[in-house]
This record gives C-alpha cells, structure tokens and sequence, in this order.
C-alpha cells in the first residue's frame, strides 16, 4: 500500500497497536519502533511468548490472548510467520495487518483483506509516522512530503 492518505488515516486512527514478536532487548528495531510509537501516544501491546513485560507493559503469548480489543497488528516476525498472525489479527477483530521492513507475504495479506482488514506490507511504522507526521522533513530528510504544517511536537 503506496498511497500516502491511506497510510497517514491508519497511523492517525489506529491508537492500539499489538506489536508481535516485540524484543525487550533495545537494540532490536522492534524495540526501538515500540519504543518511538509509545513516546508519540500510541498504546502498544507486546506479543511474544518468551518474555513477561516489554517496555512496562504485560507481555502476551499471542494475539488471541490480548484482552483488549486492538485497532492493528504490527508484525516483526519472519515473512513464512505471518499467515497465522493474520488469522489471529481477523479473529480478534484487528482493523489492519502491517508487516514491517523485509516482510511480505502476500497470502496473508489477501487474507486480511478477504476479512475486511487493511494491509500493509514491507513498510516500517516508526519510519512512516515520522515522515508523515514527525518532523523528519525539518531536519533535512526528503518525505516525498510537501506541507507548510510544522509538527505539533516541535518547540519552536
């Protein structure tokens, strides 16, 4: 999914993000991603089996144990991973399936999409928000984004 007003609507609507196979180490970009998406008022919700707590939040086995309704799935898994995650992102109701950088699996895309869910594939969420929302551009980035609104986060 290319098109900028689709990606700007889901990051500003999606408040909830279950982020599957989230690392507690900080060097794994998964950290870091959650990491940026709690510090700009995202709720995240850890999924991974071998941890208890990431980031100061309960840690689930899997997506059907979050119980809270979840607006999208962010997937750090191996693309061959993500068809099941897929099923379960339906069957909790998510509205969208994001699979990060380097994932793309097209079945479960078609899946998600079958079931009424937005998909986005090979995209990284902390990238796209910055440069639709963050402030990148300000700092000498090109965003392929052209605005006069300054970043409501920005002291200026």
């Amino acid at each position: 999914m290319d098109d900028l007003d689709t990606l700007r609507r889901i990051l500003l609507e999606c408040r909830v993000i279950a982020v599957v196979g989230l690392s507690a180490n900080w060097h794994r970009p998964s950290h870091f991603a959650a990491k940026y998406l709690q510090e700009h008022g995202y709720r995240v919700i850890p999924v991974n089996p071998h941890y208890r707590e990431v980031l100061g939040d309960k840690c689930y086995a899997s997506l059907r144990d979050v119980p809270e309704p979840v607006d999208m799935v962010e997937v750090f898994r191996k693309t061959a991973d993500v068809l099941p995650i897929a099923q379960d992102a339906a069957a909790i109701g998510a509205r969208v399936l994001w699979q990060q950088l380097g994932v793309r699996c097209e079945p479960a895309a078609d899946f998600a999409r079958a079931r009424g869910l937005k998909a986005v594939m090979d995209r990284c969420v902390k990238i796209e928000h910055a440069r639709l929302f963050g402030g990148l551009n300000w700092v000498g980035v090109n965003t392929r984004v052209v605005s006069a609104k300054r970043p409501r986060w920005l002291p200026y």
